[in-house]
């Protein structure tokens, strides 16, 4: 299905009827990569609503570099397009990140929210601060050069997979700078402000989002509860998608 939110051609797919629930997927994800979680908890009572994210697969782009702010509107012009209301909201890694600046505003939206390997927390944000700006200075001025300057987005690339920052170096147009606007944002001040009931889902094996991240949540999240998936990943939905469900559903339930 295709829709217009924010003067953006949205795709997104609806399974089912009953409670509404809405998935936000990750960063490179789509409503296609939670089609089998859609469709077990369609098969279990639910209005399950998978949209994908614009600059993400079949919605299009924005016209200029969003922030964290904007996929936070757009989420709630969704909803109002949708008429969704008191819906369970799930976020995937970015869509996590998403789901918590969501919540920072429409809270009273939301019966309950399940973050599954949520991104968003600086774990070493003195260390990429300090190196990106020293690397930053020195690149522009070694490679302002004339004969150099060819070379810039090559080792510019390099330096984001050193500092782990791999998926920086697969994006394109302003879905780069984009990305940038969203690391740039911490979100862990906003962690405490949730006061709603609280899943917390981690795969054990997580190596993008590290499990000592899952503590950060819980501890600052008063109503939560953490369910961390034995040798999985950080993509529990199409790694074990039958083990997230149950989790799932015992939680709602």
């Amino acid at each position: 299905m295709e829709t217009i939110v924010n003067g953006i051609k949205t795709n997104y797919t609806i399974l089912g009827e009953g409670r509404p629930i809405l998935i936000l997927h990750g960063w490179g994800g789509s409503s296609l990569s939670w089609q089998k979680v859609q469709e077990l908890l369609a098969s279990r009572g639910y209005k399950v609503i998978c949209p994908d994210f614009p600059g993400f697969g079949k919605s299009d782009n924005p016209e200029n570099p969003w922030e964290l702010s904007d996929y936070k509107n757009w989420v709630f012009d969704l909803t109002q397009k949708l008429n969704l209301e008191k819906f369970i909201l799930i976020g995937h890694s970015f869509g996590g990140r998403v789901a918590v600046k969501f919540l920072m505003d429409y809270q009273v939206m939301v019966d309950k929210v399940i973050f599954c390997d949520p991104a968003g927390i600086k774990m070493r944000a003195d260390l990429d601060v300090i190196a990106v700006k020293l690397m930053a200075e020195a690149g522009n001025y070694i490679f302002d050069f004339k004969y150099l300057r060819v070379f810039k987005d090559f080792f510019r690339n390099i330096f984001y997979v050193f500092l782990g920052k791999k998926d920086y170096t697969k994006v394109v147009g302003v879905m780069k700078e984009t990305m940038k606007n969203i690391l740039d944002e911490d979100i862990a001040s906003y962690l405490s402000k949730i006061n709603i009931k609280t899943l917390i889902i981690w795969g054990e094996k997580d190596k993008l989002v590290p499990l000592e991240c899952s503590k950060i949540f819980k501890d600052n999240i008063q109503n939560s509860q953490l369910e961390v998936i034995p040798k999985i990943g950080h993509s529990p939905h199409l790694e074990a998608p039958d083990i997230l469900c149950g989790i799932i559903l015992k939680f709602i339930k």
